[in-house]
C-alpha cells in the first residue's frame, strides 16, 4: 500500500493507517520536513475517509474537519497531539453532528493518539477565538482536511480579519503571554535540559512570530528563522522517536540517542545545534516585539494632532547624534545618513559602545549594513578601536544585547575569530548558568562593577571576557586559554607588558578560589606560591576582581561570602609578601583563650567540650551582612578516629563542613599528661536550624564509644539521597599536590557530593594511620573538591611512597 494514499479498502481503518504510519516513522531515507509532510498527508488521508463515511452516515451536510495549530501547519511529529476542529454551518440537527464527531475522534483514541478536539460553527469558533488568545492563535494555521473547504474558507479569512483588526489590543497580550513562559521555562540557549516547545527561542515562539506577521502590524527577521525553526522540529522528531513519548523536553539520559538518531558526533553537538538555533529565534523575538511596540507607539499619536505639528507635511523622525556616525532614532541606535562603514572600520565597536553607554537597542538595520559593508580592522587594532571596545565591555548589563545584536550577524567572530570556538558551547556543569560565550560576557558585566578597584580597568574587562576562551580547545582550558589570550590580546592592540599581564590573568584565574578554599592559608608555602605565581600587587589585584566576577557570572553556588571572605584573607596575606614582608611563622603551640579554655575541660573531664558561635557575617559590597557559616570549637583527648566521628555525627545533623582545621595542643603537666585535639570547624546547616551544641556532644559520645553507628546511618541516608536518572557521576580521584606544603602533605579529593562523604574519607585516612592537621572542604553544584594536610603520627611530611600508597587507599576506598 502506498504511505501516500489510503484506499478505500480495510486499510482505511484504524489498523491499516497505524501500519501505514508505522511503515513511515521508520523510513530512514525520508526525515525532516518531508516526514513530517508525509505523515501531515497519511494523517489527513485517513481522517478524510473517517469524515466522509460519518457524514453520509449521518447525513450531515455543511460540515468540514479542520486541523489546526501543529497539525494544520503540516508538522506532525511521531507523538504529536492532533488538534482538530469539526466546524458545521448549524443547519444539522445537533445530535447527528455529535455523531460525526464521535465517529472520528473515537478511532482516534482507539489508536492512542493524543487529541485536542472541538465541535463549533464558524460564530463559536470567532467568538471563543475572541475570548481566548490561545484558541486564535491555533486558528490563525486552520486548514481544511475534509468537507465544505467554502465554510472553511470563510472562517479562515474572518479570523485573519478579526486578528488584524484586534492587534493593537492582543499583540500586548501575545507579548505578555510569551514573556510569563519565558520567565517559567527559561532561556533555551542556556538550558542543560531545554524544553524545545516552551522555553524562550522554542517552538512557541517561533508560532507566536508568525501570528505577528499575519497581523500585517510588523515582521520578524527572516534570515536564518526558517532554518531554526527546522533545526528544533527535527530535533523534536528525533526525541519522539528515541523516547517513544510526546515530549519536548530533551533530557540529559536522552540527548547521546537523540544525537545519534540525527547523525550528531555526541550531545554536546546535539545542544549546540540547539542553541544556536534558538539564539536565532531569541533574537528575531527581540527584534520583532521591538517593532511591534514601536509601531503601537506611533499610532497612538492622534492622526490629527500629528497633522497639526507638520503643518500638513510628513514628520521626519528625530535624529539626536550620539556618536561619530551614529544617531538615536525612535528609541534605537541607527547609523547616521553621512556614516560611510567602507570607510571607517572603527564604525562597528563605536556604535555598539555607545548604544551600550546609553542603554539602547541597536537597529536591526544598522547592525546588518555593518555586518555586510564595514572594513575589516588593522591588525593589531588602532588604539581607538581598542578604547570603543573597553567601553562597550565595561556598561554593564546593557553590554548583553548590543553584543548579541552583533553576534546574530556574525561581527563578534569577526573581530575576534577564536570566538567562534566558544559559541553557543554548553557547560555541562550545574553550576553554570550559561554557555561558554554568555558566561564570558557576563563576567565583562560583573567586572565593570568592579572597575573602581582596579588601576587597569581595561585590562580587566579584556581579561574577564577572555579568561574561558580555552574552553573550545581540548586540554585544560586556562593552558590553551593563556595562549590564545595572548593572540587577542596583541590582535587588539595592547603592548607587550599589557600583553602578559592578560595572559597571566587569564592562566590563574581560578588561582585564587582554589587556593583559598583548598588550602592552609596559615602555611607559608601557601602564600609564596600564590606570590611568585601573580608577582605584583598590580596583577594582585587585577587577579581578585577577575574571580569575583567570573564566581558571580558563573552562578549563585559559585560565590557566596564565605568563598569571598577567604580569597580576600589570602590577597591580604599575598599583597603583604608582594610588598616586602615575609609571612608569619605559624605558632602551634600559641592556642586562643576559647580554645584553651576547652582543651582545660576536656582534659579535665576525659570527655569531648564543644562550643557553637552565634554566626559570623562579613560585609557585602552593597551593604548588609551575609552568614559565612558558624564556628564550632571541639576540644577533646587526643585518641583514634576523632575526624570520621566528628564529620559523621556532624552529616547525621545535616551540617555541612566548609572548612576543617584540627591541632594538638599541649597543656601545662599540673593539669594532666597528654595531649589534646582542638577541631575549629566552620559548618553551616542545610536547612532548618542548628541543632542544640548538647545533642551534638551526646552524639559524638557515642560515636567515640562506639554506641552509634555511624557508619550504617550514613549508609541508609546515602541510598535514600537523591540522584537523576541516568546520570552516572565520574569516579572519585585522589591526588597528591606537588610542594603544596613544607609542614605536611597536602591530598586532594574529588568526588561526587554526598551525606557522610568527609565521614569516608576520614575513616579511610584513620585506617592509613595518618594524621590530618587540616582540612579545606569546597563544594560547587553536585562536586566536592577537599584538600587534607596530613602528616606521619610524628607529625612530620609523609614521604613520596608514603603519600602515594595512602593517596591510593583513600581512592579506593572511596569508589568501593
Amino acid at each position: 500500500m502506498s504511505l501516500d494514499v489510503i484506499g478505500e479498502s480495510e486499510d482505511s481503518g484504524p489498523s491499516g493507517y497505524a501500519a501505514a504510519r508505522l511503515r513511515l516513522l521508520d523510513e530512514k531515507a525520508r526525515s525532516g520536513p518531508p516526514r513530517r509532510a508525509a505523515l501531515a498527508k497519511l494523517t489527513d488521508d485517513w481522517l478524510a475517509a473517517l469524515f466522509a463515511t460519518a457524514a453520509l452516515e449521518t447525513g450531515v451536510r455543511g460540515a468540514a474537519l479542520v486541523a489546526v495549530g501543529g497539525y494544520g501547519r503540516g508538522e506532525l511529529s511521531p507523538r504529536s497531539d492532533l488538534d482538530l476542529l469539526l466546524l458545521h454551518d448549524g443547519s444539522a440537527d445537533p445530535a447527528a453532528v455529535a455523531a460525526v464527531a464521535d465517529r472520528i475522534w473515537y478511532p482516534i483514541w482507539d489508536l492512542g493518539l493524543a487529541l485536542d478536539h472541538s465541535v463549533r460553527t464558524p460564530a463559536e469558533a470567532r467568538r471563543t477565538a475572541g475570548e481566548d488568545l490561545k484558541v486564535q492563535l491555533g486558528l490563525l494555521d486552520a486548514r481544511a482536511v475534509a468537507g465544505d473547504l467554502g465554510l472553511v474558507a470563510s472562517l479562515r479569512t474572518a479570523v485573519l480579519a478579526d486578528w488584524r483588526n484586534q492587534a493593537p489590543r492582543r499583540l500586548p497580550e501575545l507579548d505578555e503571554l510569551c514573556r510569563e513562559r519565558a520567565a517559567r521555562q527559561g532561556e533555551l540557549q542556556y538550558l542543560l535540559e531545554p524544553d524545545l516547545k516552551e522555553a524562550r527561542g522554542g517552538l512557541r515562539d517561533v508560532t507566536a512570530l508568525r501570528a505577528v506577521a499575519a497581523s500585517w502590524l510588523a515582521d520578524a527577521p527572516r534570515e536564518g528563522l526558517a532554518e531554526a525553526r527546522r533545526t528544533l522540529l527535527d530535533v523534536r522528531d528525533a526525541l519522539h522517536r528515541t523516547t517513544g513519548r510526546a515530549t519536548d523536553r530533551l533530557s540529559l539520559q536522552e540527548q547521546d540517542q537523540v544525537a545519534a538518531e540525527l547523525g550528531l558526533l555526541d550531545a554536546d553537538a546535539l545542544l549546540r545545534l540547539v542553541y544556536e538555533a534558538a539564539r536565532t529565534v531569541s533574537y528575531a523575538t527581540d527584534v520583532t516585539w521591538r517593532e511591534v511596540g514601536r509601531v503601537l507607539r506611533s499610532r497612538a499619536v492622534r492622526p490629527r494632532l500629528r497633522a497639526m505639528l507638520s503643518g500638513g507635511r510628513s514628520i521626519q523622525p528625530e535624529r539626536t547624534p550620539l556618536a561619530e556616525g551614529v544617531v538615536v532614532q525612535d528609541g534605537e541606535v541607527v547609523l547616521a545618513r553621512t556614516a560611510r562603514p567602507d570607510r571607517d572600520p572603527v564604525l562597528t565597536l563605536r556604535a555598539a559602545a555607545a548604544a551600550a553607554q546609553s542603554g539602547l537597542p541597536v537597529s536591526r538595520h544598522a547592525v546588518r549594513r555593518l555586518a555586510q559593508a564595514a572594513g575589516p580592522l588593522s591588525v593589531p587594532w588602532p588604539a581607538d578601536a581598542r578604547e570603543e571596545l573597553v567601553t562597550l565591555l565595561g556598561a554593564g548589563e546593557s553590554t548583553v544585547p548590543v553584543w548579541e545584536a552583533l553576534e546574530a550577524e556574525g561581527l563578534i567572530t569577526r573581530l575576534i575569530p577564536d570566538w567562534e570556538r566558544v559559541r553557543c558551547r554548553p557547560q555541562r556543569n550545574a553550576v553554570h548558568t550559561w554557555t561558554v560565550d554568555r558566561h564570558l560576557v557576563e563576567t565583562a558585566v560583573k567586572a565593570s562593577a568592579l572597575t573602581r578597584r582596579v588601576g587597569r580597568p581595561d585590562l580587566l574587562l579584556a581579561a574577564a571576557l577572555l579568561h574561558d576562551i580555552g574552553k573550545g580547545w581540548p586540554g585544560d582550558h586556562s593552558v590553551a586559554g593563556e595562549t590564545i589570550a595572548r593572540d587577542v590580546a596583541i590582535r587588539i592592540g595592547f603592548d607587550r607588558a599589557d600583553v602578559e599581564v592578560v595572559a597571566t590573568l587569564v592562566r590563574h584565574h581560578l588561582l585564587l578560589v582554589e587556593t583559598a578554599t583548598r588550602r592552609d592559608l596559615d602555611d607559608p608555602a601557601t602564600v609564596a606560591s600564590v606570590a611568585s605565581v601573580v608577582g605584583s600587587t598590580g596583577t594582585l589585584e587585577l587577579l581578585h576582581a577577575l574571580t569575583e566576577a567570573d564566581a558571580l557570572a558563573t552562578g549563585p553556588a559559585a560565590w557566596s561570602s564565605w568563598r569571598g571572605s577567604l580569597v580576600a584573607d589570602l590577597v591580604r596575606r599575598v599583597a603583604a609578601v608582594l610588598a616586602g614582608d615575609p609571612p608569619p611563622e605559624p605558632d602551634d603551640a600559641a592556642p586562643t583563650a576559647e580554645q584553651e579554655r576547652l582543651a582545660v575541660e576536656a582534659l579535665r573531664t576525659r570527655e569531648p567540650a564543644l562550643a557553637l558561635h552565634a554566626q559570623a557575617t562579613t560585609p557585602q559590597e552593597e551593604g548588609g551582612t551575609e552568614p559565612v557559616g558558624v564556628e564550632l570549637l571541639i576540644a577533646l583527648p587526643d585518641q583514634p578516629g576523632v575526624l570520621p566521628a566528628v564529620a559523621g555525627v556532624l552529616a547525621l545533623h545535616r551540617l555541612t563542613v566548609r572548612a576543617a582545621d584540627l591541632r594538638a595542643i599541649e597543656l601545662p603537666t599540673e593539669l594532666g599528661d597528654g595531649s589534646v585535639l582542638v577541631l575549629d570547624w566552620r559548618v553551616a546547616a542545610e536547612y532548618g536550624s542548628l541543632p542544640q551544641a548538647t545533642r551534638l556532644r551526646a552524639d559524638l559520645v557515642r560515636a567515640l564509644d562506639g554506641s552509634l553507628d555511624i557508619r550504617s546511618r550514613l549508609a541508609e541516608r546515602e541510598a535514600a539521597y537523591p540522584r537523576r536518572r541516568g546520570v552516572t557521576a565520574p569516579p572519585p580521584r585522589v591526588t597528591l599536590a606537588p610542594a603544596g606544603s613544607r609542614r605536611a602533605t597536602v591530598i586532594e579529593v574529588r568526588a561526587q557530593d554526598a551525606p557522610g562523604l568527609l565521614h569516608r574519607i576520614g575513616r579511610a585516612l584513620e585506617t592509613a594511620a595518618v594524621r590530618v592537621r587540616s582540612a579545606h572542604v569546597s563544594t560547587l553544584g553536585a562536586n566536592a573538591v577537599d584538600a587534607f594536610y596530613v602528616t606521619d603520627p610524628k607529625g612530620a611530611p609523609l614521604s613520596p611512597s608514603e603519600a602515594a600508597q595512602v593517596a591510593q587507599a583513600l581512592e579506593s576506598a572511596l569508589r568501593a
